[in-house]
This record gives structure tokens, C-alpha cells and sequence, in this order.
């Protein structure tokens, strides 16, 4: 995706019911993926400064406000705003999160009624929401393994190398190089976010340099999409969901 793009699309996310109305004309794991990234980085940024406004919140609810009042007010993710709120009054993380996942083991059908909705509009931090960030994760590793598999490619997954000596591990690290677009690979890893310049420097100074420092060069697909111009590191390549249209060539013995 060309970088004017990307940022209309990323500006105009800006609640959930921008995402609705722009299904249909993206990929929904693309909006849900987008959303996420920049609803996340924004809690980062001022997870503490709305924090201290927690005794105003819960003297706000208390005389009536509701959750999505509160969310509203201080532009936060409404469970996010609701955990303020319950933690001020005293109840631990442990029962607070325990009725995210059951509003049911509530004592007050009102509040259950106020967390049931808060829920319904949270698509990043609801059980919901975060079932669907676990779906991608599976279904972008679940391509690479197919990609790998049918070119006859094989490797050892995160799972194989986990008693291993090494600190960090790809998601694939092949047995033997093979060539990517005449380039030498030895890793492939599998990403379910966007690939814009945020993400990809993150990505690349927690795990793709140190796996080019351990293993060789490697390749990292964005299966939801990534920009078109991003600056890689020497020895990672970057590619999208277009990969399973592109042929690994082996390398003979002797070769290598």
C-alpha cells in the first residue's frame, strides 16, 4: 500500500464505527488490524494521563454517568475507562477482568448491564476483539506453513526451537537457504499486523535484526499489508500477502 494511502485510510479510523463503514471497501482483517495498532498506541501514549482523572471517573459514575459516558468523554477504550473506574472503587485486577469475561458474576444487574455494553463497544480490548487478534496470528502462520509446504520447503516452527539454545526464534526457520526473489533466506516470519514504519522498526529491533545476527538473512511477510517503501535492515526482506504468489528456488548441494 503507497503511503498517502495508508495514512487517509489510518487518519479516518477513529472510532469503531469508522471501521464499519469502511468494510466492504478494505479487507476487515486490514480495518480491525489498522484500528488495533493505532487505538493501541494512543492508549500508550496517555494510558497514565487519563489514569489520574480515576477518582473524577468514578465520582462521575457514581452520580450517574455511565461507562460509555466516561469513554466517551475522555476519548479512552470504554473497558480500558471501565478498569479505571473499578479499580478506584477497590476491586482488584483479578475480579475486574473476571467480569470482563462473565458480566454475569456481577452483584448489580445495572453495572453488568453497563459492562455487557461497554463489551459490545471495545474491538480492541473485549474477549472478542482479542480471539480475533489470536485468529490472525494462527491464520497468518497457518499461510506461511502451506506457502512452505506445498514448495516443499521444510522447517522448524517456534514450537521446535523452543528448548533450543537459541534466545530468539522466527516462526519458520528453515532446515536448508532457499532463494527469495535472488536472494538467499534462511527464516521466514509471520506477522498479522500492518507494516507501516512504526510497526516495522518495532518488529525489527525486537526480533528480525537479532534473527539476522543468529541465523542469515530472512524474510518477514505482513499478510494484512504492509507499506510499499519501507526502509529494511540489511539482510530482511519484507513482503505481503503477494508471497504465496512466488516461487522459492532450492539450492543445489554445493551451492550454498
Amino acid at each position: 500500500m503507497d503511503y498517502a494511502e495508508y495514512k487517509e485510510l489510518y487518519n479516518s479510523l477513529r472510532t469503531p464505527a469508522d471501521v464499519e463503514a469502511l468494510r466492504g471497501r478494505y479487507d476487515e482483517r486490514l480495518l480491525d488490524t489498522l484500528y488495533t495498532q493505532k487505538t493501541s498506541r494512543d492508549v500508550k501514549k496517555r494510558f497514565y494521563i487519563v489514569k489520574q482523572n480515576a477518582p473524577r471517573m468514578l465520582k462521575e459514575w457514581h452520580k450517574g454517568k455511565t461507562i460509555m459516558d466516561l469513554s466517551n468523554k475522555y476519548k479512552f477504550p470504554p473497558i480500558l475507562t471501565a478498569m479505571f473506574i473499578f479499580l478506584e472503587d477497590g476491586t482488584s485486577k483479578k475480579d475486574f477482568w473476571a467480569s470482563i469475561n462473565d458480566p454475569d458474576s456481577l452483584e448489580s444487574p445495572e453495572v453488568a448491564d453497563e459492562i455487557r455494553e461497554a463489551i459490545a463497544n471495545d474491538i480492541v480490548y473485549s474477549p472478542e476483539a482479542n480471539d480475533r487478534q489470536k485468529e490472525r496470528g494462527l491464520w497468518g502462520e497457518d499461510l506461511a506453513h502451506q506457502w512452505l509446504d506445498g514448495q516443499g520447503i521444510t522447517y522448524r516452527t517456534e514450537n521446535d526451537l523452543r528448548d533450543t539454545e537459541f534466545t530468539k526464534t522466527p516462526d519458520c526457520l528453515l532446515d536448508k537457504p532457499v532463494m527469495y526473489k535472488g536472494n538467499k533466506i534462511f527464516w521466514v516470519e509471520s506477522k498479522a499486523s500492518f507494516g507501516d514504519n512504526t510497526e516495522f522498526k518495532y518488529n525489527s529491533r525486537k526480533q528480525l535484526i537479532p534473527y539476522t545476527e543468529l541465523f542469515g538473512p530472512g524474510l518477514v511477510v505482513y499478510w494484512v499489508g504492509c507499506l510499499d517503501d519501507l526502509e529494511c535492515p540489511k539482510d530482511v526482506y519484507v513482503s505481503d500477502i503477494s508471497v504465496l504468489d512466488v516461487k522459492l528456488e532450492k539450492i543445489e548441494e554445493g551451492q550454498e
